[in-house]
């Protein structure tokens, strides 16, 4: 297990927002320069698909890693829309849900933005996104498409190894679990998994009864996202 701490690159995501979009947005992002702590969000998004998912999954995968990694992340999770000026707040931001994504041409700049300042976007289909995210992140990012992950790929290893890469947590379709990245000038911006359900995982137990064994391989696994987007250039 690594033993880096995030301080480092939490400190290059702000100044490096503040060195890109000072001049043009005027945006003063001193949040995280000024407090220890800092927090993650969920994505608001439009065209009527169900963001909202998997309300206790943010905050069960904050205190899993305040706990075992020495984070320091506020407690609760935040929600932030695609086309905010907020979203330059967070290092991490968790995209979830069911049904149709999407961003109109003003939100998916705004989220480009983001992702080549240093941000850093996970989404997690749980079940039925597939789809819709593959067609509005190409507005995006029209020049990039996913690439499948190799096992190796230190997102898999950051903090916990998973050699077989992503856990599978609910069935679904039966398919093999599958990472997904979008991949920048060599810097992975954006992780998708697939046929997973990890944020199900991250649920309290009483909502789908999962084997503690099984919750507990789908936090280790958010947790290495978490530290790989607050600690890998």
């Amino acid at each position: 297990m690594s033993t880096r701490s995030s301080a480092p690159r939490r400190t290059r995501f702000v100044l490096r927002f503040l060195l890109v979009f000072a001049s043009t947005s005027g945006l003063i992002l001193t949040a995280l320069a000024q407090q220890p702590a800092y927090k993650i969000a969920k994505l608001k998004y439009g065209g009527g698909g169900d963001w909202y998912a998997n309300k206790t999954s943010l905050p069960n995968l904050i205190r899993f890693c305040n706990q075992n990694l020495r984070t320091n992340i506020f407690p609760e999770d935040e929600l932030v829309e695609v086309g905010s000026p907020e979203l330059f707040s967070y290092p991490f931001v968790h995209m979830t849900g069911h049904g149709n994504v999407v961003f109109t041409e003003a939100e998916a700049q705004n989220l480009r933005r983001y992702l080549l300042g240093g941000g850093f976007l996970h989404i997690d289909d749980n079940y039925g996104l597939e789809k819709f995210v593959r067609r509005e992140m190409k507005k995006v990012f029209p020049e990039l498409s996913f690439v499948e992950l190799p096992f190796n790929h230190p997102i898999y290893h950051t903090r916990f190894d998973f050699p077989n890469g992503l856990p599978k947590v609910h069935e679904h379709d039966g398919k093999t679990p599958q990472g997904f990245g979008l991949i920048y000038q060599g810097r992975l911006v954006c992780f998708f998994s697939f046929e997973c359900d990890l944020g199900n995982g991250w649920e309290d137990q009483a909502v789908y009864n999962d084997p503690e064994e099984i919750r507990q391989q789908a936090l280790r696994m958010g947790a290495n996202l978490i530290s790989y987007a607050t600690t890998i250039l």
